[in-house]
């Protein structure tokens, strides 16, 4: 679930590997003392073989329909609300507390104090952002606009193009500067191409949207036209330099080090020496430049653009970055257009839920500190070390009976999945806070001070080694990742709830669960893009020729099987932009069923609880955890910009291809999912 806000660089960096079709359960008592399967959920009106998603969901989605306040609605989104509410309490504890100044009680609190304070924030309208303004207008140079570009860089917005500092993919250990396209407002490129009416009224949507903003800071509706139709024009022509989503995937195509000496001779438009300078960075040899063609293009353009229309350009970034920030009235146009009209939400989430969502952007460890203390048990740590040494031996146990791989790979293969290294919860060691200002003196200050530091801590880490024992997600995020230059797998103690994660339930439900959920995540070590890391977390090829042709063919299966589904009008899912995803779906449920069954030897489950097998609660539970709908706007934007399928779809195609699931529910030829031994897709 993608909402609007000011982009914090430092902090968003690591892929979100799990789904951003975020969805949530659990927090309170009550839901916890719920059974974790219940019976009368499930619509035994549809035959499992004809739609197994419907079957098992159909009844809770037409119980709870999407609210007007979101896009889409189910699991996540319900555990996401969870985590947002014990955020709020933590919040209001702390701006309530008379805390001295420089704890984090008092900075947690004031951001919170500022940002709730509406009244001072409508008052105020576009005044926060004059000095900020009069900067840009005050642009004479070329030179003035890379400054410029500095500016929004540091308080999270991406004009032009973005930047990060990571690992060197070629050097896992050591962190490199990498410069990136961005500089676009729609979501993706192709937003700026596609010939179809609906995205033609998108493109209109956008510029009245950006022709708003500047009628919002007291331009005539003439001046702001001019202004929107111009950074539409500038957007369009980077665009047509950028590459696509499926294109981005492959971690060669955007690998390319160079001497920053070099990169600045063959894009001298740009003086790179001021940016980098700018930004804090020390004088560095190298750098990864990911699309370097974008880089060429931007050169030029710097010097083809007019400086007024530059300045204009910048504007545009900076009122759109910050308009959630603002007055009501920004808040709104923003809204209108990322919210209502990209994904068909109805009404904005109220304040305290948008204010809770910054704050965890912007104070990530510093709430989480507290928000372990109230909303993780310990045991389930336990309990997670255990399932994770679980699915490790069987997805060994896997790897082992492959009968597409050499003795040689597998050998390799089985080191790799060793040297993983797994976070669950919380970090062992939490970020220092204690250069961060924050106060009671200005909102929009408190949220740019906390871009800042972030940025300048990421900023910091170029040239040095890696520290592995960071974290790219706070603890309260619901959600879990797969770092393939840390090898490593993280478990945020948010998504470590029902029906993800119940200590108290039975092993078929958790394996069902978050069983999945580790195996997806240890099987994007070995997905299309994650295989081309070595155990060391270095880009690398360790395949044998035969494996990787064999891999490869694989993988175009994978993909050729998800393209057939049409979710919605005649939008296909993209089998190649969904890929690893899906690889990693179907390897997680396999590998996750392989576990379970390692366990029910070792601890046998009940034959039956409440009538239903354990085979039969772990795929009910694994269906379950993908319940949910979404908007038909939201939908469509997902398909286009979403590394994952929509829900629905995770659990038909992996199930169909999930040999063990035919045979719990009896599937047979003629039932709508069935799929011929022969023509279903195994990797893992």
């Amino acid at each position: 679930m993608k909402k609007q806000f000011l982009n914090a660089p430092a902090i968003m960096f690591a892929a979100a590997i799990l789904s951003i079709t975020a969805c949530t359960t659990g927090g309170d008592k009550k839901a916890e003392t719920k059974p974790s399967i219940i019976l009368s959920d499930i619509d035994s009106t549809i035959k499992p073989g004809d739609d197994f998603f419907a079957y098992i969901n159909s009844k809770w989605i037409n119980a709870n329909p999407i609210p007007a306040t979101e896009s889409r609605w189910g699991s996540f989104n319900i555990l996401d609300d969870n985590s947002k509410a014990t955020l709020r309490a933590i919040l209001q504890e702390d701006a309530n507390l008379n805390a001295a100044a420089g704890t984090i009680t008092q900075k947690v609190g004031d951001f919170w104090f500022t940002g709730m304070d509406s009244t001072t924030i409508n008052s105020q309208g576009a005044t926060p952002l004059k000095p900020y303004l009069d900067e840009i207008d005050a642009i004479k140079t070329a030179d003035d606009v890379i400054n410029a570009v500095v500016k929004q860089h540091k308080s999270g917005g991406n004009p032009m193009f973005g930047m990060y500092v990571d690992a060197d993919q070629k050097n896992s250990s050591m962190n490199i500067l990498t410069l990136y396209q961005s500089g676009l407002g729609m979501p993706d490129r192709d937003y700026y191409f596609r010939p179809d009416s609906s995205s033609e009224d998108i493109r209109k949507a956008y510029i009245a949207y950006i022709s708003k903003l500047f009628t919002l800071i007291g331009s005539d509706a003439a001046t702001a036209d001019k202004a929107a139709a111009t950074v539409m024009t500038i957007e369009t022509e980077m665009a047509s330099a950028s590459m696509t989503l499926v294109e981005q995937r492959d971690p060669y195509a955007t690998y390319n080090k160079m001497t920053v000496t070099d990169f600045s001779s063959k894009n001298p438009n740009i003086k790179w020496n001021i940016y980098l300078s700018a930004m804090g960075f020390t004088p560095q040899t190298d750098a990864v430049i990911a699309q370097p063609k974008f880089f060429e293009k931007l050169n030029a353009m710097v010097t083809s653009v007019s400086i007024d229309d530059w300045k204009t350009y910048l504007k545009a970034h900076l009122l759109n970055n910050a308009s959630n920030l603002l007055s009501a009235d920004f808040e709104q146009a923003q809204f209108d257009f990322y919210s209502k009209k990209l994904q068909g939400t109805q009404e904005m989430d109220p304040r305290w839920k948008r204010m809770s969502e910054l704050a965890n952007y912007s104070l990530g460890e510093a709430l989480g500190q507290e928000y372990v203390k109230r909303a993780f048990k310990p045991e389930a740590k336990e309990k997670m070390v255990d399932l994770v040494a679980n699915l490790k031996v069987a997805f060994a146990q896997r790897i082992d009976q492959l009968d597409w791989m050499s003795a040689e790979t597998k050998v390799l293969a089985k080191g790799k999945l060793d040297k993983i290294m797994v976070k669950i919860g919380y970090p062992d060691k939490w970020k220092d806070y204690s250069s961060l200002k924050i106060d009671r003196s200005s909102f929009i200050q408190n949220v740019f001070n906390c871009v800042e530091f972030e940025t300048n801590r990421m900023v910091a880490k170029c040239g040095k080694p890696v520290d592995k024992t960071e974290w790219g997600m706070s603890p309260q995020t619901v959600n879990a990742y797969y770092n393939p230059t840390n090898n490593e797998i993280v478990f945020p103690a948010a998504i470590l709830q029902p029906p993800f994660f119940n200590v108290d339930a039975d092993n078929a439900v958790n394996y069902g669960g978050i069983g999945a959920v580790i195996g997806h995540e240890i099987t994007h070590g070995f997905d299309d893009q994650g295989r081309q890391y070595d155990a060391d977390g270095n880009l690398k090829n360790w395949w044998t020729r035969e494996d990787s042709s064999n891999f490869a063919a694989k993988t175009a299966a994978v993909s050729a099987f998800y393209s057939k589904y049409v979710p919605i009008d005649s939008i296909n899912i993209n089998g190649d932009l969904t890929n690893g995803e899906n690889i990693a779906d179907q390897g997680g449920v396999a590998i996750a069923l392989t576990a379970f069954q390692i366990e029910q030897k070792k601890n046998p489950q009940p034959e039956k609880i409440d009538g239903l097998t354990a085979d039969e609660r772990f795929f009910i539970n694994y269906a379950q955890i993908w319940r949910g709908a979404s908007r038909d706007d939201a939908l469509r934007q997902s398909l286009r910009t979403n590394p994952h399928a929509p829900g629905k779809y995770r659990v038909l195609g992996t199930v169909s291809n999930t040999a063990e699931w035919y045979s719990v529910f009896g599937i047979k030829e003629g039932d709508k999912m069935y799929v011929a031994p022969e023509n279903q897709t195994h990797i893992w």
